[in-house]
């Protein structure tokens, strides 16, 4: 049985998603499926999880326009742990995490980058 998305990511509860975290996870991905870039020809959209609630965050500019790359800006007061004196989003809460939207579905970057293999290979 795969593991769940609670157990996927437990070694990373404790850390706030922010923008050093997420260069360091596209520099992981960097030439996959699991970055922006890689998949947006598959219909993947850069979206955030909360997955203590379940609740999916489409990756949005803080004027509220859809971001073709993960940017935590746009995200609602709920998701958000820590703004500047400007208001800008600087840390998102724990328990987000950066993955994919497609089809109404989650991915996470790793699950995305699978699936990207694994369909080039099956056409």
């Amino acid at each position: 049985m795969a593991p769940s998305i609670l157990e996927s990511v437990g070694a990373k509860m404790k850390h706030l998603m922010n923008a050093s975290r997420l260069k360091a996870e596209n520099a992981v991905h960097a030439g996959t499926g699991g970055v922006s870039r890689g998949n947006v020809s598959l219909g993947f959209r850069p979206a955030f999880l909360d997955f203590a609630t379940l609740a999916l965050y489409p990756s949005r500019f803080a004027n509220g326009c859809p971001a073709p790359f993960h940017i935590l800006d746009g995200l609602p007061d709920e998701a958000v742990a820590k703004r500047d004196p400007y208001g800008r989003v600087t840390a998102a809460k724990a328990t987000i995490i950066s993955g994919f939207e497609r089809n109404g579905f989650f991915y996470t970057r790793a699950a995305a980058a699978r699936a990207l293999t694994e369909w080039r290979a099956a056409s």
